[in-house]
């Protein structure tokens, strides 16, 4: 054979085996990235359908998730409905996906879950920065009795404006005072967040725990001096009366009904049992006593829902509140010294109105079944003194206990910043003594600031205040001002947010979930709350984070 052409054909064969080389990489990688693309919007799809179940409070798993069952539960029936309508997706998931990248398994559905509190977590921290900072804490129980503890970070963010946040639930083993301190401080180093930019810390007054957070409150202050604890401001469920102004209201109107019904069960009643339940009943709300209390309840919690409604607010600041309940208790007071004539009155007027007989108030009060009343006093002076008088002061003494102004040195230095009328209230050596006693290290020099310039009237709070600084770009003018009334924002007003989250909780953990895992909760609770900052994630970032947390072996 001629060498040359022995050659040539050698060449040729390898040069062949070459292009068959190439055309098989250029096949693989085409069924790599084809391979990479499937994955990708398989775990896509997992992500769509575990955000939403969250945000709407659902239960993921069913009982049974076998093919043939009925009933497969939210995830797997949420996907089935989605692949239904897309066949790319209806491809790459169920039975059609390949058994080993199905990834619909409930561990992974509680790793996207994670992945998406971990970020709606990390946004919350990066909110917060460098900026001190409030932590309100609530604990209550959830469906299986287990104690868990609400933690809620307050600050002001950059833009000037108070934000709340629920960050995280944690479930405590024991409610002793090392444990709580351990456990919040944990939640706090787990995210970086310094205790030493504490600058407030608030507990739910009224709870069980009141002995334990008050040893709470002395722990955090010997780590961190300037965590002031200031006693948080109820929420209406929290008050003795509750705001129940408008079921009152609804209550008296539908009276007439009311007694119409029992009437006619009295008179009609097809059993002996409903004659002898709705004559009792009848006789009860057509009581003198009944019918008071009612009117009563209703002038009191018309006064105080207004105050509950604005405490409710996360956007509100102490100043704000204080100057509330003030007004509110001035009301109170007003109703008890020129309110009772007005009160019985409509008392009077009501029992006229339905043709109902009312005891004549001179008559002399008789009390119980003894029919032995010591002090002869009148039915009138009973009511009057007795009721009227006892449950206002009885409410007075409920809104000192728990908002009493004037109870820390702090609250009324941090006065002198209000900028209502004028800055009426501003005392620039009350300032000073503000700074010099409550925040020293966190100011190194003493710039303060023309309030008379018009740019900063006519404002209504000190939260005002702060967003004018902002937005006029006076805030690193002034640095003095801005820092100081940033701080005071942070002082805690409420417990609103933090009964929010173990009102989400009866949602999500209940009778039927009740052995859902605490983490799980927790992601559950983060993503429902701060749905706002959960949906903003686009899928490619969380499914990037998810990769990251699995390390997965499949290609993305």
């Amino acid at each position: 054979m001629d060498p040359c052409s022995s050659h040539n054909n050698a060449v040729k064969s390898c040069e062949d085996l070459l292009k068959q080389s190439q055309h098989i990489d250029k096949v693989m990688n085409a069924q790599n990235s084809e391979q990479i693309l499937n994955n990708r919007l398989r775990v896509k799809t997992f992500i769509d359908v575990v955000r939403w179940l969250a945000f709407q409070g659902c239960a993921f798993t069913g009982h049974d998730e076998t093919f043939d069952s009925k009933n497969r539960g939210n995830f797997l029936d949420m996907l089935k409905l989605l692949a239904s309508y897309n066949d790319k997706v209806g491809k790459l998931v169920l039975e059609n996906a390949h058994k080993s990248s199905k990834y619909n398994s409930p561990q992974i559905q509680k790793e996207i879950l994670e992945v998406l509190a971990k970020k709606v977590r990390n946004k919350i921290r990066e909110d917060v920065g460098d900026s001190q900072f409030c932590i309100i804490f609530y604990e209550a129980r959830d469906e299986s009795k287990r104690e868990q503890m609400a933690i809620i970070l307050r600050f002001v963010d950059v833009d000037g404006f108070i934000q709340e946040r629920f960050f995280d639930l944690v479930h405590i083993k024991d409610t002793s005072v090392l444990t709580l301190k351990n456990e919040i401080s944990a939640a706090l180093s787990l995210h970086c967040l310094d205790i030493q930019n504490i600058r407030g810390q608030g507990y739910d007054g009224a709870s069980n725990m009141r002995g334990e957070w008050n040893g709470l409150q002395a722990l955090f202050l010997k780590d961190c001096p300037y965590a002031y604890y200031v006693h948080c401001f109820a929420h209406p469920g929290d008050s003795r009366w509750g705001s129940h102004f408008y079921s009152i209201c609804n209550l008296l109107q539908m009276f007439e009904a009311t007694c119409l019904v029992l009437e006619t069960i009295i008179k009609e009643g097809s059993t002996y049992s409903q004659h002898e339940d709705a004559n009792p009943a009848y006789k009860m709300i057509t009581s003198f006593e009944f019918i008071f209390t009612l009117h009563l309840m209703k002038e009191i919690i018309g006064i105080t829902d207004i105050l509950c409604q604005v405490l409710q607010q996360k956007s509100q600041d102490i100043l704000n509140a204080m100057n509330m309940v003030s007004t509110t208790k001035g009301l109170i007071q007003k109703l008890r010294n020129e309110g009772w004539e007005n009160l019985l009155e409509n008392v009077v007027s009501f029992f006229n109105k339905f043709d109902i007989d009312i005891p004549k108030l001179s008559s002399r009060y008789v009390q119980g079944r003894g029919r032995h009343q010591r002090d002869h006093i009148t039915i009138e002076h009973h009511y009057h003194f007795k009721i009227f008088n006892a449950t206002i002061d009885f409410q007075m003494q409920e809104l000192d206990n728990r908002f009493g102004e004037g109870t820390t040195k702090l609250l009324m230095l941090s006065s002198a910043l209000d900028p209502k009328d004028g800055y009426k209230s501003f005392n620039i050596d009350d300032i000073c003594c503000l700074v010099e006693d409550y925040y020293p290290l966190d100011f190194s020099e003493n710039k303060t600031i023309n309030l008379s310039n018009p740019m900063f009237q006519n404002l209504r709070s000190i939260a005002d205040l702060c967003r004018r600084l902002v937005e006029t770009e006076k805030s690193n003018i002034y640095y003095f001002i801005d820092r100081l009334v940033r701080l005071i924002l942070t002082l805690p007003v409420s417990t609103a947010t933090s009964e929010q989250a173990f009102s989400v909780m009866k949602i999500v953990k209940i009778r039927l979930r009740n052995k859902i895992e605490d983490e799980f909760l927790a992601n559950n609770l983060v993503i429902y709350i701060k749905k706002e900052i959960a949906k903003n994630f686009d899928l490619d970032s969380i499914l990037d984070d998810f990769v990251c947390l699995k390390e997965c072996k499949l290609q993305f």
